[in-house]
């Protein structure tokens, strides 16, 4: 499998959380599962994160949120991929995130909802059986 058919996921910490020591495990998980990582850091803007996703041609953008800002901010990054023409960029996270805000998430078209407990294995499993690289074989 060439780079370009790799599965591309850009990962962030938005909000103002400095709590990044479980993206940077999950993004290292990404990459030795073979997807291609762009790895944002910490305190990002969903503007900053969906202008990435749409300039690094990404197939997925993945959140880690552990601030309680999930509700807004996974709603803003829908948003701004909505009004990009983007909604083929899949939307998954993780984080403290309480388990009945995650069906609100689900319907608001966050993809996938992983919280404290799952594994870096089931992670980049739901990744490469879920997301699939349109963008990068273009």
């Amino acid at each position: 499998m060439s780079a370009s058919t790799a599965i591309r996921v850009v990962v962030a910490k938005p909000g103002l959380d400095g709590h990044d020591r479980g993206v940077k495990v999950v993004a290292r998980a990404l990459r030795d599962a073979g997807v291609e990582v762009i790895y944002m850091g910490l305190r990002q803007t969903p503007e900053m994160i969906v202008n990435a996703a749409l300039q690094e041609d990404v197939d997925a953008i993945g959140l880690s949120v552990l601030s309680g800002a999930h509700m807004t901010i996974f709603e803003r990054v829908i948003e701004l991929l909505r009004d990009a023409d983007a909604t083929d960029i899949t939307v998954f996270g993780g984080g403290i995130i309480p388990e009945e805000d995650i069906p609100v998430l689900e319907r608001m078209g966050v993809a996938k909802i992983f919280t404290p407990g799952a594994t870096t294995e089931e992670i980049g499993g739901w990744v490469r059986g879920n997301i699939r690289a349109v963008h990068a074989a273009g």
